[in-house]
């Protein structure tokens, strides 16, 4: 899946209420005001040829420092809020221990009030820990390595869930995912894992600052072992094991450029040969203890891994893979525990990691952590306060326009052939457009929470979905089913489910408002819909055709022609990110997609805004009452829409390991490679917004 904004696990910080105060210790008692887009932003004193992102966005970031409890700070903060803010006000209400309530509400009210309270989690982390300690001191032999990794895949959130460097899970993944061969139907899938840091470079690389963060962590893995009771000298040899493990996981692993080709992770193999990769774990008792259908198809993305692991399961000893156990329990189970842990585990991936200087205030927290384990029981009651009917109807005549700006693109491309045309408009009709909220809502009546038990809470949420996606293995597709919850601020393009979604959490200000204009409306969240809507086509996503399989749908010619498109944009921002700090170079093949839909998308959302403009006898150049053209708001209003601003060491960790681009040059770039941005604002050769040689694919 590619996702619109940037993504990471481990990015536990988020808005706050106020640039001054950060986030309210205790929900508020009314919803926060929003951010609107307005010129009024704009500073006069910037050239907007010289750098479009300062122009649109420098005004309102100096008014808006980050909090100290924020690692990222932008105009969707205070919606992140006000979303956080209204769900908080339900959660109240249902953690009341009432019988009366209905079946949903007691679920996410008591799983609440079990987060809340913190007193008795810190009372009884120590009680909740034992058993699981006690499991992995009495593994006897490698052979039931395999046991463990399906208790921790059952109790801890993530193995299910492939990411853009590794699934975020102890040693490997395991799901249920559509064939790659044939998407109608869904295969195992095992992916590889294991690492506590983001991704593979944070162990390989050899500069002073990757040094210095692996120093960090491996301190961090000794505080954690403290607090879980052993003595200081114990726990940092035990730490130094840790790091050797993943170091050898990570040396093992396909690298995150690599893991971008989708023809690189379709390994279909038979149970036999899977077992032939790592003959010293036991897929057998793994696949029967996490209740894995039988089936005759394997997709195994990374193979190398695995031979890789089988080298590791060999030259280990049993105590050293009970150390790497111990703690992959441990970092799972850290914010379910005492508040001891909690603030071991935000003091390094919050603070080393993304730069945040304070943990955010309980309530924040527990609101998501229930967002996160059951959203859907509280995303109904979401979408029933914030996401009226008329503004899913706007959203869609902005969808179907996007879609008929793209249909008319591919028809004008004099690079491809009516063959690969014919391809791509099928590929297009075929798309599902998901807006707000699903169609039917998902059932937890089969989860067990209760309000004494944190931890057991978390765990049994972990399970359920877990067990959610393994038992789609061998069951048909439902493309109707969504992978985020309807408050989320994001969005997502499923290439094998060829959907496109757009939770009702981003339909709000600042990227969508009822009562703006089109040239607004196409800015921000036409340019968020356009970019879904490209990732079909980028260089993931055209390798996959309209029913969602892997295949080559592209003339040879037509395929050069694409890639010689993409070189010129992957060329483009593999660049410098000072931001980040010194020496740190974005890798354009990395964020290639990406930024593939960010032009693509932008280029759309102005066609679309043209053809309706078209309908209403109005025109681009039309000048509203605040002496901006309809050309011109539409291009502020997509800066608005990323007025965003983060931490160097988040910076840095993003850039090394997330395929989005930074948000500065996410404005930046895109505009440079627009002609209409250059007649909008009367740009010349020779300003840092005027490209010489423009790069765009659609």
């Amino acid at each position: 899946m590619r996702y619109f904004a940037m993504l990471l696990a481990l990015c536990v910080t988020g808005a706050g209420a106020s640039a001054q105060e950060g986030s309210p210790a205790a929900p508020p008692k009314e919803l926060p005001k929003l951010e609107s887009f307005s010129t009024a932003n704009t500073d006069a004193g910037v050239n907007p040829c010289d750098d479009f992102f300062a122009y649109a966005d420098g005004k309102w970031i100096a008014a808006h420092p980050i909090p100290a409890d924020q690692a990222t700070w932008g105009v969707d903060s205070p919606l992140e809020l006000w979303n956080e803010t209204l769900l908080v006000k339900t959660l109240e209400q249902a953690s009341a221990d009432d019988p009366k309530r209905a079946p949903n509400e007691q679920k996410v009210g008591d799983y609440y009030f079990a987060c809340m309270d913190t007193k008795t989690i810190d009372a009884h982390a120590a009680e909740w820990l034992k058993p699981e300690l006690e499991r992995i001191a009495g593994i006897k032999s490698k052979q039931e390595i395999a046991e463990e990794m399906a208790h921790l895949h059952r109790t801890i959130p993530g193995a299910e869930e492939p990411g853009d460097n590794q699934t975020n899970a102890a040693l490997l993944g395991y799901s249920g995912q559509p064939d790659y061969a044939d998407a109608s139907h869904n295969v195992a899938t095992i992916d590889q894992g294991g690492m506590g840091l983001p991704g593979r470079s944070f162990y390989l690389d050899q500069d002073d600052k990757a040094k210095e963060i692996r120093a960090k962590y491996v301190q961090h893995v000794t505080n954690i072992f403290v607090l879980a009771g052993e003595k200081p000298e114990q726990a940092k040899s035990d730490a130094a094991t840790v790091l050797a493990i993943e170091t050898e996981l990570a040396q093992g692993a396909m690298d995150p450029i690599a893991r971008r080709d989708p023809k690189n992770l379709n390994n279909p193999m038979t149970l036999a040969e899977v077992k032939a990769l790592t003959p010293s774990f036991d897929w057998d008792t793994y696949l029967k203890l996490v209740k894995s259908p039988a089936t005759p198809r394997y997709i195994v993305n990374s193979p190398n891994f695995f031979k890789h692991l089988e080298t590791m399961l060999k030259a280990h000893s049993l105590e050293e893979w009970k150390t790497y156990l111990r703690w992959q329990m441990l970092h799972g189970s850290a914010n379910g525990l005492s508040e001891a842990f909690v603030k071991e585990n935000f003091d390094f991936y919050a603070r080393t990691l993304l730069g945040a200087q304070e943990l955010q205030p309980r309530w924040r927290r527990c609101v998501r952590n229930v967002d996160g384990n059951l959203g859907e029981a509280l995303g109904e009651v979401y979408v029933k306060r914030a996401f009226p009917a008329e503004n899913k109807e706007r959203v869609l005549q902005l969808v179907k326009d996007i879609e008929a700006a793209l249909a008319k693109d591919i028809e004008a491309a004099e690079w491809m052939a009516p063959e690969t045309k014919k391809q791509a408009q099928l590929k297009l009709n075929g798309v599902l457009n998901k807006i707000g909220y699903p169609d039917s809502w998902r059932d937890y009546s089969s989860v067990a929470v209760g309000r004494t038990s944190f931890l057991q809470n978390r765990q049994h949420a972990a399970a359920f979905e877990f067990e959610r996606w393994v038992a789609k293995i061998g069951q048909p597709l439902d493309r109707t089913e969504w992978t985020m919850t309807p408050p989320t601020i994001n969005a997502y393009e499923d290439p094998q489910n060829n959907t496109i979604n757009f939770p009702a959490g981003i339909l709000q200000p600042p990227f969508f408002e009822m009562s703006q204009d089109a040239a607004v409306n196409y800015g921000a969240i036409g340019a968020v819909i356009g970019h879904e809507t490209i990732h079909g086509f980028d260089d993931e996503g055209r390798k996959f055709d309209a029913q969602g399989n892997l295949r080559d749908w592209w003339t040879a010619n037509d395929a050069k022609e694409y890639e010689a498109r993409g070189k010129c944009i992957s060329d483009e921002y593999t660049q410098p990110i000072p931001e980040a700090g010194p020496g740190v170079t974005q890798n354009g093949l990395m964020t290639q997609g990406e930024d593939t839909a960010d032009n693509g998308g932008l280029h759309l959302a102005l066609l679309a805004l043209q053809m309706e403009l078209g309908r209403e006898g109005k025109s681009l150049n039309d000048k509203g009452a605040d002496g901006f053209t309809t050309r011109q708001r539409f291009f502020l209003a997509y800066a608005f829409a990323w007025c965003e601003q983060y931490r160097p060491e988040l910076i840095r960790t993003l850039v090394l390991s997330n395929p989005h681009t930074y948000p500065k040059y996410r404005v930046n770039n895109v505009v440079a490679n627009f002609p209409e941005f250059r007649e909008a604002f009367g740009c010349h050769e020779g300003q840092k917004m005027v490209r010489v040689k423009y790069c765009r694919i659609w």
